[in-house]
């Protein structure tokens, strides 16, 4: 059975009406509510900010939500990460155009013939923004607080921390000299260089850290090539030109993270030009903006994965691996894909085709409503049940349209008799209820932080990662099998090997259907004719200091 038609044009044509009733509000920010954590000067400041094609040699980013906090230890948003990148610098870096790694704070290494031990070398010409000298008890420093308490959610995403063991694979971190450190790993790690090259594991200033204390989080202090100036939450964060940056020296003074929730007020400010650049493009806006010869789009690269996870720890249907089955079923993919116009792929697995592992020999579920009802009868909920889908509703690279998306599913499934309620959150409280396992079924997604398989699989779909308060793994999905098998590809370095394992998984995740994979999308970024430079990341987010105003 098809989706209705009539139910279909509906759906479109709400997304549509929530841009044309936008065009007649006022294109302002809606920053007025925010509390200000560095200054009280809350929205007055938009003008200050707003795009003069680049003659005050500021750049003004326009995005969807704010950012949780700027300590990017303790986050795994993408919204703080996107700031995080141009105040901090890691021992490596990805190269700007994929995840190939290179240089940065650290300019060569060795690796031990057992794969256990990596010694770095450091530059010796680097300070942090407050003025300190860079040198390797820095390094040692930071890594020994991500081990103190598991608010560093990340490390243990990919060390394999855990309450009785707070390292994880790292036995040991030593200032072997002012500038060297050594890592002693207990077993080798393959993805462990790409693994530091990664947003989180940023170095950041002791000396600010214990200056600030708690409030570290709105006060940060790294390397990068922009130093933090404010934080009016909600509204902005302003950043400005580091001058003694070792590397590439920014070319724009200053760089103004502003937040505009609405996709399409957001458009409007771009067209205006009270904004220079933006994320999180309605996909019915693509082709306007692709005629508008004073915009240019840019596409990220695909290393992405939006989902609906469902809840398999949580008592009642979504425990049942025949209900789990059946909403995979009742879901017609090729329908719902439309709602992305251009902008994403259907997905049927939880790791995108772009990444090495992919398992493209899966059939997907496909679209079968009689036989999704026959299953929900099996597993005795052939009269209908009740159950709840979380959505956010800021708007995401991975789902540019969440709560149409979400009503979408609402009135497929409805047609197996299974009865939805969508309860929306703002980002923050997405992400708080659904780490502690309130939901039934829950929208979510994952930009690539890596490259690599295990930054997905593992860190999505592994036991380890299914603890109520910091789960990754939303679906909190538990399989012995899957966890031997990624836990091995971890210790394997051969990429061959990694691979079957990684292949192996996938097939047995989508024969217990803990999610349904929805899209893999390109996003794109829509900035103004005058911008150079600006690479998009596969990883989902870039330093600014290549980007020119012309």
């Amino acid at each position: 059975m098809q989706l209705k038609k009539h139910v279909w044009r509906t759906l479109l044509a709400m997304s549509l009406l929530v841009v044309l009733a936008l065009a007649g509000c006022s294109s302002e920010s809606g920053g007025e509510e925010g509390s200000s954590s560095n200054n009280n000067e809350g929205s007055e400041d938009s003008e200050e900010a707003s795009s003069n094609s680049g003659e005050d040699n500021t750049l003004v980013f326009g995005r969807g939500a704010d950012s949780q906090q700027l300590d990017p230890s303790k986050v795994t948003d993408g919204e703080s990460i996107y700031v995080t990148q141009q105040i901090y610098d890691t021992l490596v870096q990805y190269k700007q155009e994929g995840t190939e790694v290179e240089p940065s704070l650290a300019k060569k290494w060795t690796i031990s013939d057992d794969g256990k031990t990596y010694t770095f070398k450091l530059r010796e010409d680097v300070k942090f923004h407050d003025g300190t000298d860079f040198t390797a008890e820095d390094v040692v420093y930071n890594f020994e607080r991500w081990t103190e308490s598991g608010d560093f959610i990340y490390y243990g995403y990919m060390f394999g921390a855990s309450e009785d063991d707070m390292g994880g694979i790292i036995e040991k971190v030593e200032a072997t000299g002012d500038y060297e450190v050594k890592f002693t790993l207990e077993k080798p790690n393959a993805p462990f260089l790409s693994t530091l090259a990664m947003p989180p594991f940023a170095i950041a200033s002791p000396d600010a850290i214990k200056e600030h204390g708690e409030n570290y989080f709105k006060n940060p202090v790294g390397t990068g090539p922009f130093k933090f100036e404010s934080w009016t939450q909600g509204d902005k964060i302003e950043l400005s030109k580091n001058e003694e940056y070792f590397g590439k020296k920014a070319d724009v003074d200053k760089v103004v993270f502003r937040v505009i929730p609405d996709n399409g007020a957001r458009f409007m400010e771009l067209q205006s030009g009270s904004i220079d650049m933006m994320k999180g493009l309605n996909p019915q806006d693509l082709g306007t903006a692709e005629d508008n010869q004073d915009l240019q789009i840019l596409r990220r690269p695909s290393m992405n994965v939006g989902y609906m996870a469902m809840n398999t720890d949580k008592e009642g249907p979504m425990s049942n691996e025949k209900v789990r089955k059946a909403i995979n079923l009742a879901i017609d993919k090729d329908n719902l894909i439309k709602l992305f116009e251009g902008l994403g792929k259907n997905a049927k697995n939880p790791l995108p085709p772009s990444i090495w592992g992919y398992n493209d020999s899966i059939d997907p579920y496909g679209y079968d409503p009689e036989k999704a009802k026959t299953l929900l009868a099996e597993a005795g909920y052939g009269d209908g049940v009740d159950i709840t889908l979380y959505t956010m509703s800021n708007p995401r690279p991975y789902m540019p349209q969440p709560k149409v998306t979400a009503q979408a599913i609402q009135q497929m499934l409805k047609e197996v008799n299974v009865n939805v309620e969508i309860v929306e959150n703002e980002w923050e409280s997405h992400l708080t209820k659904t780490q502690n396992g309130e939901h039934d079924m829950a929208f979510l997604g994952w930009t690539g932080d890596n490259g690599d398989p295990d930054n997905f699989l593992y860190v999505l779909l592994d036991k380890d990662n299914a603890k109520k308060g910091s789960a990754g793994n939303i679906a909190f999905y538990k399989n012995d099998k899957v966890h031997d098998l990624l836990t091995k590809a971890q210790t394997e370095m051969d990429q061959q090997k990694r691979t079957e394992y990684y292949k192996e998984a996938q097939k047995i995740i989508h024969e217990d259907a803990p999610w349904v994979p929805i899209a893999h999308t390109t996003p794109p970024v829509v900035a103004k004719e005058y911008i150079e430079g600006y690479v998009p990341h596969p990883t989902g987010s870039e330093a600014f200091n290549h980007v020119k105003l012309k």
